[in-house]
């Protein structure tokens, strides 16, 4: 595929790899205003993927330093990760949802081992094997320090659901679509179809929609903040909501743009309900998260999924078990430590 798709109406992607990950690249948008080019996400922070980003722009007949904002999506390393770099060529601005914000202030401002400390005791809390939790309390000199997304660019402005953006020219709107992160956004370009196609408008939708994966939803982390959030419930009742816009296109953030967000909206919230009724099935009798994501359909066998994804993994059961205790189909087990979930 060419490095640089345009999408007529003054919308172009540009593929930016992420260096080892199955997902292969991000699809940084490039959108035309009057004041200059305002990039929707960024990339990974890694030099190959600035490479590729600046190249990208190079074809379009532009640079980096004449971009004028930048829009994030969310907070992940995928598409935050090169907005400071970006600032400091081109003195563009940042936009991020405050929810998101704040997850990049709170990381900046703790050290790596807090966070390699709370992610050991949660995993711990959630039936995780002595040899899991072992790598992370090991990892707090060293390596902690080149974890991905510790001094992400703090940005500048604040979106704000349901406003447009200040963009000149254009009419982009903020939709917060809670769930992958909890300050997600995508963005609705309230502009008609450039090939004509029906519908209102395009939607830039990040990680919220994706034409064939179902993105992660795990657990919203702060670890100075005790409230049972319900991140696959948020996912969900965002779904429904960018279903409701009726967009001609769908230019989401990975993989390739596509139409009937609707029906795709159907598939996964039906995909979600079906994962949801298969885990009452394995909650019969009483177990962990930790038990509950071995026992789970991934896309290959437990033993199979590496380190790092099994926290993934683990992170994404819990979620799905907080929302069956919210429906009131599952609760926790009395006596149990670590506390394991059992079906209603």
């Amino acid at each position: 595929m060419s490095q640089v798709t345009e999408h007529g109406g003054g919308v172009w992607s540009i593929r930016v790899p992420i260096p080892d990950n199955p997902l292969g690249h991000t699809l940084v948008h490039v959108l035309d205003t009057d004041r200059g080019p305002v990039l929707i996400d960024t990339g990974w922070d890694d030099p190959a993927s600035w490479n590729e980003l600046a190249d990208g722009l190079t074809a379009l007949g532009t640079s980096v330093r004449d971009v004028h904002g930048v829009v994030i999506t969310h907070h992940h390393p995928d598409h935050h990760g090169l907005s400071g770099q970006v600032r400091e060529a081109s003195g563009a601005w940042i936009a991020m949802h405050a929810a998101d914000t704040a997850v990049v202030r709170r990381t900046r401002e703790s050290e790596p081992g807090t966070w390699l400390d709370y992610l050991a005791r949660k995993l711990a809390a959630v039936g995780a094997p002595e040899e899991h939790t072992a790598p992370l309390r090991a990892a707090r000199t060293g390596r902690a320090s080149t974890l991905p997304g510790l001094r992400s660019a703090l940005p500048d402005r604040e979106i704000v659901p349901g406003e447009l953006l200040d963009l000149a020219g254009r009419r982009l709107r903020a939709v917060w679509t809670p769930g992958h992160t909890p300050g997600h956004v995508c963005l609705h370009l309230e502009e008609e179809h450039p090939a004509g196609l029906p519908g209102h408008g395009r939607l830039f939708s990040g990680d919220h929609l994706l034409p064939g994966i179902s993105p992660h939803i795990g657990l919203y982390e702060d670890p100075d903040d005790a409230t049972a959030t319900d991140p696959l419930g948020d996912y969900l009742d965002s779904l429904e909501r960018i279903g409701r816009l009726g967009v001609a296109e769908v230019l989401p953030a990975h993989q390739y743009a596509f139409t009937d967000a609707a029906g795709r909206v159907r598939e996964l919230l039906d995909h979600h309900e079906e994962r949801l009724t298969g885990l009452l099935r394995l909650l019969a009798t009483p177990l962990t998260p930790w038990q509950l994501a071995e026992r789970m359909e991934w896309n290959r066998p437990w033993d199979q999924i590496p380190y790092g994804s099994r926290t993934i993994a683990v992170s994404e059961a819990e979620a799905h078990v907080r929302r069956l205790v919210k429906l009131g189909r599952a609760e926790a087990a009395p006596g149990t430590d670590p506390v394991a979930y059992v079906a209603v």
